[in-house]
């Protein structure tokens, strides 16, 4: 069978799908995935085809506007509707269109606005997800809002706000209908299956969802890369560190030099993994208990780390519970975005501190959570997770279902 992938975003936003795509490659499907140009290498590296969307998000996201629309700053999103976001939500679609049409099921992230022609294809669709944003709930608060404060009995309420971003993406979507002489559309209402990437043992799966909506298990790499040596013997040079990453989101200079300032008063050792954050300070001495790397495999990082500071990217979180690590996780997005609601969810259920803002992280707060990741009773439910999660297969699940409907 030929079956297209379509995701966006940062490599968090892809690394789940080239996963998926290479279980199906390995049974014998044609795969290709669908995503923005500068992951290609990563997609190719599963051993799947690529179809590039010629957008590149990461640079987006690191240039001054992307930095202030992701702080949800409404004036920046404003002044960048026409001249950046609307392009890329026409072209996005149309290479989405295009792919799904030549294939035997098209397999899409929500966030890339496909649901706006599955309604009209010919072939099979089914949704696939790592936040559980689109299935309305009052179990719990759409994850996307979660940085605002709402009773329990808005919950269902709060996932009426996806309507928004079909009316403040008007335009686009309107444009891409009249170029493939489809109706102005609203987004497709059949019972697709939609499968989430997520734990049952993290996330308890609402009782009113329909049967079409499937938690499957996480999505996880196989373990076959290694650890540089430089890594190896620091890791075995003494007591475990505790890891910081960010991931691919960016980190102010300002944030970054209250984080390593903090590390070097503190008793422990610490491991900053910089990824696609600057953490180049000029006017600050590098502690001697703080060592930088540019980035290392999550999957054989985090079992030689003690506790994990980190964005709360439901990819990275997932990779905590797996190591059976305690967490501490400070939102880049906030308070728009996911990554509050799997830190809440974390400090919740005795798997991780308090989460913070990145934005108001201080000396002292940092400290604080810090010692208190050393808490006993953390370590003891994280390896209880820990077991759990590892008696799970989640990709296997999402294969198995997926053949099912094919």
């Amino acid at each position: 069978m030929k079956i297209s992938i379509s995701t966006i975003g940062t490599r968090g936003d892809v690394q789940p799908y080239a996963i998926l795509g290479k279980a199906l490659a390995e049974r014998g499907h044609e795969v290709t995935l669908s995503t923005a140009k500068n992951f290609e290498s990563l997609v190719k590296s599963y051993g799947i085809n690529f179809h590039p969307v010629d957008v590149d998000y990461q640079e987006i996201l690191n240039s001054d506007e992307g930095k202030k629309i992701l702080k949800a700053n409404l004036f920046a999103i404003q002044r960048n509707l026409d001249k950046l976001i609307f392009p890329l939500i026409e072209q996005s679609l149309n290479e989405c269109y295009q792919l799904a049409q030549s294939s035997d099921l098209f397999i899409y992230r929500p966030k890339t606005l496909s649901d706006v022609f599955t309604g009209q294809l010919k072939t099979k669709s089914v949704r696939a997800a790592v936040v559980p944003a689109m299935e309305e709930t009052t179990a719990f608060i759409n994850p996307i809002f979660s940085g605002f404060w709402l009773p329990n009995f808005l919950n269902r309420w709060s996932y009426k706000l996806n309507n928004l971003r079909y009316q403040f993406l008007r335009k686009p979507i309107n444009q891409f209908c009249q170029q493939n002489g489809l109706p102005e559309h609203k987004p497709s209402k059949r019972d697709t299956l939609s499968l989430y990437g997520i734990s049952e043992h993290f996330l308890e799966r609402p009782k009113d969802w329909g049967s079409e909506h499937k938690l499957t298990g996480f999505w996880f790499p196989e373990n076959t890369r290694s650890l540089p040596y430089e890594l190896d013997d620091y890791l075995s040079s003494g007591e475990p560190p505790i890891l910081i990453t960010f991931g691919s989101m960016p980190v102010k200079k300002e944030i970054a030099a209250v984080i390593v300032e903090s590390a070097g008063e503190m008793n422990e050792r610490f491991l900053i993994a910089a990824s696609w954050g600057d953490w180049h300070l000029e006017d600050i001495k590098m502690p001697e208990n703080v060592k930088i790397i540019e980035t290392a495999p999550f999957e054989l990082l985090f079992p030689r780390v003690k506790a994990i500071v980190h964005h709360g990217g439901i990819g990275t979180t997932a990779e905590c519970l797996r190591a059976g690590k305690p967490m501490f996780v400070c939102p880049v997005l906030y308070p728009v975005g996911d990554q509050y609601f799997w830190g809440d969810l974390a400090y919740k259920k005795g798997l991780g501190v308090k989460p913070v803002p990145l934005s108001r992280l201080t000396a002292s707060v940092f400290k604080e959570r810090i010692a208190q990741l050393t808490n006993l009773s953390l370590g003891i439910n994280c390896t209880e997770m820990a077991h759990k999660i590892s008696e799970e297969n989640g990709i296997e699940k999402a294969v198995e279902l997926i053949e099912q409907l094919l």
